[in-house]
């Protein structure tokens, strides 16, 4: 601590312990059992076991696809490959994320979650934009289609999709990374849907633009979901304050504590999922021993943040402790 500094006091690193979810996210209460980083260990083993079921489905799909000649699979299939980079890509920030702080990198690689999460957004974004062009040229130009082959495919891979939503459901709501791959499950639930409607209406009807039609359905899904994804992961790259967070209710909280007279400097903002961080600079009065103490109390419990940076600076004027009174007379140096 600087002469100058009244307190400074800061939590331990988010390696040594994670803080609870965000309100209104299906946050745990104080006797939950499970930590965020028990989720996340949870979400990564189950991510394992969803990479292994959609890559074996993805090139049966493909297969389907194209011998039906069935856009809604061939698209379902292209997605269900992204999902196969994405939830790769996912696996892999997730162990690279475990790794420790360094004195370069002091808050570690918890960060390259959110740049998966990212990367997969903007992969589904791009995969909704390929779909409703491909569709735009089938509306205008039908191709015949094998129903029959497309329903039963088209049923597989929602069973598939259904258990693969299962796995990594519980983990979504706890890293937006995990929830990066969780849409990508999602979309080939919805494009299996689809191909299963599109499937039924060609085989009993033999209206052919319901392949395109119900493409272009599942992609605008697909495409709200992802564009959500892209925000949020943007949003904590710029260190923005969590949407859950009033900062008004954080700021008058920090008023109310005995001591405090001004803040000069404040700032919320997500390392990565679940791990919420708060810095302060306050004026103060500096014979109040505790505002540090009570900040980080009233943070924790009223907004779930446990990684918090306080400094108590005296409004000049205060007799500093552990300093000479300019009106007394110094002692003359020694000889």
């Amino acid at each position: 601590m600087s002469p100058r500094s009244g307190q400074v006091a800061e939590t331990p690193s988010p390696h040594a312990q994670a803080g609870p979810d965000p309100p209104g996210r299906g946050a745990p209460g104080p006797d939950h059992a499970h930590t965020v980083a028990e989720f996340r260990e949870l979400g990564r083993r189950r991510l394992i076991l969803v990479l292994a079921l959609t890559a074996a489905f993805t090139a049966l799909e493909f297969a389907g696809g194209w011998i039906a000649n069935s856009l809604a699979l061939l698209a379902d299939a292209g997605h269900m490959l992204s999902d196969v980079a994405a939830l790769a890509l996912s696996g892999l920030a997730l162990w690279f994320a475990r790794r420790p702080a360094t004195p370069e990198k002091t808050y570690g690689y918890l960060r390259t979650e959110i740049l998966a999460a990212l990367v997969n957004g903007v992969a589904l974004v791009v995969i909704a934009i390929l779909i409703f062009i491909q569709a735009w040229h089938r509306l205008r130009a039908p191709e015949q289609v094998h129903g029959g082959l497309m329903l039963a495919v088209a049923a597989a891979g929602l069973l598939v999709n259904i258990a693969a939503a299962l796995l990594l459901h519980a983990g979504a709501g706890h890293s937006l990374n995990i929830r990066g791959a969780y849409l990508h499950v999602l979309g080939d639930l919805l494009g299996s849907v689809g191909a299963m409607l599109a499937g039924a209406i060609i085989l009993t009807t033999g209206w052919l633009p319901a392949d395109p039609l119900i493409s272009i359905l599942v992609a605008g899904l697909i495409l709200a979901g992802s564009w959500r994804l892209v925000r949020e992961s943007v949003d904590i790259l710029l260190e923005a304050t969590p949407a859950y967070i009033d900062m008004a209710a954080v700021r008058r909280t920090i008023c109310e504590v005995p001591g405090v007279e001004e803040i000069k400097d404040l700032h919320v903002w997500t390392l990565t999922s679940g791990v919420v961080a708060m810095s302060a600079h306050l004026i103060g009065d500096p014979r109040q021993t505790s505002v540090t103490a009570e900040v980080h109390r009233r943070m924790h419990e009223r907004f779930g943040i446990r990684h918090v940076t306080v400094q108590v600076d005296p409004r000049p004027g205060y007799p500093l402790r552990g300093r000479p009174d300019p009106e007394l007379p110094r002692r003359p140096p020694e000889s």
